[in-house]
């Protein structure tokens, strides 16, 4: 697969999946923008690295749930390449875990805001500019509980399960201009969200996955070229489940 063609956004690359995902499309030539909120020093760390591998790369540090943020890091894309994200990845999110009943008002507004508006912000900002070319790939990262919902973490499966409506309604919309949308529907990888868990409940979790494994941020990032590459050209509006067979 080459993609020294194309310029791709991954929100939330500054490590983990974000940066797996950024990291093998880069070494097929795109050029990648790498994003982060909340570790500065993480996100410099990653974009150096890309440097020392003569990558394609730009980073911005902003939270992207935040329109004007979000906003001005298009306009530091389209300066420094001369054009907008072909293929958005929108990885970033944060997860809760408790029970309903002690999940706050406020808890519930940061992984909604999160989870929802970073994926809105950017393909709303995006989009006018993949019609205007009739192509383009949009790839949210949504997870298993959205399908199935997860007792102790309602408002993270809440935000992931309209993450994968979004999906599906914004494919359908856009499908007539050849811009394609999918998700990517995760079970247990192996990532620093899920480091808060212990090796009995990781046990415990593999006793139901026929794999008999988690999954690694590699397996997402080859689940993602996949889904933009010419080989899925016929796939739109789909939430692949990766989770082992768990589902």
């Amino acid at each position: 697969m080459n993609f020294s063609n194309e310029i791709v956004l991954v929100t939330g690359s500054s490590k983990g999946i974000g940066k797996a995902i950024a990291y093998e499309f880069a070494k097929r030539g795109a050029s990648v923008i790498l994003n982060g909120g909340s570790d500065i020093k993480a996100l410099e760390q990653t974009y150096t690295e890309f440097q020392q591998s003569h990558f394609s790369v730009l980073s911005y540090f902003g939270d992207l749930s935040t329109f004007s943020s979000a906003k001005e890091m298009f306009s530091h894309i389209y300066s420094t390449f001369n054009a907008y994200p072909s293929i958005v990845i929108n990885n970033a999110g944060i997860s809760h875990l408790g029970l309903f009943t002690e999940t706050t008002p406020e808890l519930w507004n940061k992984v909604m805001i999160t989870n929802l508006n970073t994926a809105y912000n950017c393909s709303y900002l995006a989009v006018p500019h993949m019609l205007s070319s009739h192509s383009g790939c949009i790839i949210n990262i949504s997870s298993i509980w959205g399908n199935a919902g997860a007792s102790c973490e309602v408002a993270y499966a809440t935000s992931k399960s309209a993450l994968n409506g979004f999906t599906k309604s914004l494919a359908k919309e856009l499908g007539p201009s050849s811009i394609r949308v999918n998700a990517v529907a995760c079970g247990w990888i192996d990532t620093e969200m899920n480091e808060r868990f212990s090796q009995e409940e990781k046990d415990a979790f593999l006793e139901s996955v026929p794999l008999c494994r988690t999954g690694s941020p590699q397996d997402v990032a080859n689940t993602c070229l996949f889904l933009a590459s010419s080989l899925s050209s016929y796939m739109t509006g789909q939430i692949l489940t990766l989770d082992g067979g768990l589902l």
